[in-house]
């Protein structure tokens, strides 16, 4: 969902990360705009790049509470421009978009079960040397019997822009109701270049071999070692707010993104 907040913004709280750079934005924002506890808060300022920004949306998850970026880090993909000033109309004006996460439910070698949630990516990548064997599972179908690859993930829209991008997986724009299912440097079936799939899917990954092809699982900064199956969909009861101006948001970036060369 794509919407201007519609209330007043009286109180900010702001966040950073532990770089210079970062924490002297913060002091400076602070110092001419107040801040408060995040719990108080209209709208959560985050200062930094977008490791800080995903740390903030899994924070806040459910909390209902939007999160406007901008940038003092290095990517800065999910922030908007830094500027001391002119702040409060800039929120004003700034579109909030609802982002759902994936959940991961994986299984170890061990039956040990971990969940996890993603905003970005779930990702399977081989331990060792060795490449990992995996079976694809889709809604109760088995698609691929085999795969020999150094790893697999599934991508949300949001993050359509980071690994997947790097793993020659598609682009999604904010809205397409899809997941980006991406094979990482496939070997068997090497044609094999992925499958968009519509993001009520629920994707099962079993490890072939798990003890001699050791893979571990991650979801965004979670990893889990050893594992023996991934199952990944979206968990549509959850919920993260991002914001961005108006006139730079999540749809231009990645039109501008996909005419890159």
């Amino acid at each position: 969902m794509n919407s201007q907040l519609g209330k007043s913004i009286e109180k900010i709280a702001f966040v950073s990360s532990r770089t210079p750079e970062a924490r002297a934005a913060r002091d400076h924002l602070s110092a001419l705009y107040g801040d408060v506890p995040a719990e108080e808060a209209d709208v959560i300022v985050a200062l930094g790049g977008d490791g800080l920004m995903l740390q903030t949306m899994h924070r806040f998850m459910n909390s209902h509470v939007p999160i406007y970026g901008m940038n003092r880090g290095s990517v800065g993909f999910l922030m908007n421009e830094y500027a001391e000033e002119g702040l409060i109309d800039r929120l004003r004006k700034a579109v909030a978009t609802t982002i759902h996460p994936l959940l991961m439910e994986a299984v170890d070698i061990d039956g040990e079960v971990y969940t996890a949630r993603a905003i970005n990516e779930v990702s399977m990548l081989r331990q060792t040397y060795q490449a990992a064997k995996l079976k694809v599972t889709v809604d109760t179908r088995v698609r691929l019997e085999e795969l020999i690859c150094d790893g697999i993930l599934v991508a949300t829209p949001a993050g359509s822009t980071a690994y997947n991008l790097s793993a020659h997986g598609p682009l999604l724009p904010i809205y397409a109701p899809l997941l980006a299912l991406t094979p990482i440097s496939p070997f068997r079936p090497r044609r094999w270049r992925g499958a968009l799939l519509p993001n009520r899917s629920r994707v099962r990954i079993d490890v072939l071999e798990p003890d001699k092809r050791p893979v571990s699982a991650a979801a965004d900064h979670i990893e889990i070692r050893n594992v023996r199956s991934v199952a990944v969909a979206e968990d549509a009861a959850s919920e993260s707010l991002i914001m961005f101006d108006p006139d730079h948001g999540w749809d231009e970036r990645i039109l501008t993104e996909m005419f890159r060369y």
